[in-house]
């Protein structure tokens, strides 16, 4: 493959800003840069442009325009969600918080930072092989004095969805807050918060088109959420600073075209996600980490079990194709997953397993390119790396006592 060309296959952890938005954009990053709090003229014009983002996003997460805060992505959404009601909460002496062991970084480590500075007691409640959540066993772990529980509405690294609207009408009857991660779900299929029924849902816009640095939190009730930042009034007065206009303009504009898209992106993503998927059958000792329907439309992980994932994807690097290893905000460490490790994958497993991401302009064309050139690596990988350098899978690894192994 020449090196100009690039086959990009990792859009769970970001991918390019849509071209009508990106035309959109432009007039924010030069002659209409006003100041939404300014009273003049150039200043109603950007406030204008934030208000009908706010209308566009809403319409994405069916919602009304009023219950959103724009933020600077999902980290700072879910931190604001989950400081923001601990904050409210702790007061009445409500500090234990439920999660999933699948969470975000941006999750476990803000509920850990509560738990270590603040006094908050955490559950983790396990997955299955599948990477699903039981709502009974989240409901299992409330206790009178949960505050909030947080699940996530589908996995960065498996795609796997969860069934977060019966977690929240739980939650909801037990008096709990639910938040949702949504990073990963919105404008990549149906949301509604209201049929959901949550309190709390997060969105990201560079993982459906906009721009990175900018997202939102659906506050279904803000009287339930103390202030995290504190400055100016802005965003009624749950998020202090000057609004990010173009990215902002941006995010409403990707929400548009998502919502606008999101049936023939679903189609078009399942065609090539079936590519990947078939991988656990024609590459030998693999299997499909995840769940095998209730997942997102575009995302494969697979396990090839003894070919070291860290190669493999430096191997297609080198090729012009991009694949992940897992999280990108946690790929920077080479240990095994923590996502894959709560599934019973064991560590040599976790160590073997990608994701393969891939987007709305991904050709099947390209998608079988690839796979071809992914079986091709990892036969290499294999035939340098024995299983001694790597180790060996436990007993009870689903690698042997479950899920699909892959045969010639």
């Amino acid at each position: 493959m020449p090196l100009d060309r690039r086959i990009y296959l990792d859009w769970n952890a970001t991918g390019p800003v849509h071209p009508e938005v990106a035309d959109v954009i432009l007039p924010f990053l030069t002659s209409r840069f006003g100041n939404p709090s300014a009273p003049y003229v150039l200043g109603r014009d950007a406030f204008d442009a934030v208000e009908q983002s706010r209308r566009q996003t809403a319409l994405l997460l069916g919602c009304a325009p009023k219950q959103l805060v724009f933020t600077s992505g999902g980290t700072e959404a879910n931190n604001l969600a989950l400081k923001g009601a601990f904050f409210s909460g702790a007061a009445a002496g409500r500090r234990h918080l439920v999660i999933s062991a699948v969470e975000h970084p941006s999750v476990l480590a803000t509920c850990e930072w509560l738990r270590q500075q603040h006094g908050a007691d955490l559950t983790q409640v396990p997955v299955d092989s599948t990477g699903r959540v039981d709502p009974e066993q989240v409901a299992a772990a409330f206790r009178s004095d949960t505050l909030l529980v947080s699940v996530m509405h589908a996995n960065n690294e498996t795609g796997t969805l969860q069934p977060v609207g019966a977690i929240a009408e739980l939650a909801r009857r037990h008096g709990v807050l639910s938040h949702v991660d949504g990073v990963q779900a919105a404008g990549r299929v149906a949301v509604d918060v209201s049929a959901i029924g949550c309190d709390l849902y997060s969105v990201s816009a560079h993982k459906f088109g906009g721009m990175k640095g900018a997202g939102a939190l659906y506050v279904r009730d803000a009287s339930g959420l103390e202030w995290a930042q504190q400055g100016g009034r802005q965003e009624h007065g749950l998020r202090a600073g000057t609004e990010n206009v173009p990215g902002i303009v941006a995010l409403g504009k990707a929400a548009e075209v998502a919502l606008r898209d999101l049936d023939a992106n679903r189609a078009a993503c399942l065609r090539t996600r079936a590519v990947f998927d078939d991988l656990a059958r024609k590459i030998p000792m693999t299997r499909m980490n995840g769940h095998p329907t209730e997942r997102l439309p575009n995302t494969t992980n697979l396990c090839c079990l003894y070919a070291d994932a860290f190669s493999v994807v430096l191997a297609l690097s080198v090729q012009g194709v991009c694949v992940g290893l897992g999280s990108a905000c946690a790929s920077h460490a080479q240990e095994p997953s923590r996502v894959l490790r709560a599934m019973g994958l064991s560590n040599v497993a976790a160590l073997c397993s990608i994701r393969v991401s891939t987007g709305p302009t991904t050709s099947l064309q390209d998608a079988e390119f690839v796979a071809h050139l992914l079986q091709e690596t990892v036969e290499r990988v294999r035939l340098v790396t024995s299983p001694e350098q790597i180790g060996v899978c436990d007993d009870d690894c689903p690698c042997f006592t479950g899920g699909t192994i892959g045969v010639e």
